[in-house]
């Protein structure tokens, strides 16, 4: 096997490449939270340290799965976005989700956006993916205008209704 992977097998290889922890909370916090500068990532739930932060980043960034950029409206900040690659992990997140939701002691506040998500199902993600293309690779809208509130906006507004209601 050349380029020093262990074997060519698929789910061996997408491991390699986003199967430690911090890699996929990254994308998700990316994906659910538009969370896209390094101080807003570093405000992850689960606490990752700074040069964790910084170590996962470009190994995302080399990967391919974001990009790194300057951003337009702060000279000393960076934005990063995720490429296609990275907005395709969208249906892995969504079924590692659903998977856990079933067999885990999930709490009801982080687990309505995958409920909302499992319920919608393939049609869902793939609208939500669309809206990440507009927003991470400034994609033209696909068809025509949209019809009431973003995926992202109704996975919002789901989780700050169970918030408001369980005082959490």
């Amino acid at each position: 096997m050349d380029g020093g992977h262990r074997s060519g097998c698929p789910i061996n290889l997408t491991l390699e490449v986003v199967g430690d922890k911090w890699s996929l909370l990254i994308i998700r916090d990316m994906i659910f939270g538009n969370r896209r500068h390094f101080r807003e990532m570093l405000k992850s739930e689960e606490g990752i340290s700074s040069n964790i932060l910084a170590d996962r980043l470009k190994t995302l960034v080399d990967e391919g799965i974001i990009t790194k950029a300057d951003d337009p409206s702060h000279k000393q900040k960076t934005v990063y976005s995720l490429t296609e690659k990275g907005i395709e992990l969208l249906p892995i997140l969504a079924q590692m989700a659903v998977w856990g939701r079933k067999y885990l002691p999930v709490t009801e506040e982080l687990s309505i956006r995958a409920q909302l998500l499992e319920e919608g199902g393939p049609a869902l993600w793939s609208e939500f993916m669309d809206e990440l293309r507009e927003t991470h690779l400034g994609a033209a809208p696909r068809n025509g205008a949209r019809q009431g509130p973003s995926v992202a906006a109704r996975l919002q507004a789901a989780y700050e209704a169970v918030v408001a209601r369980r005082g959490v």
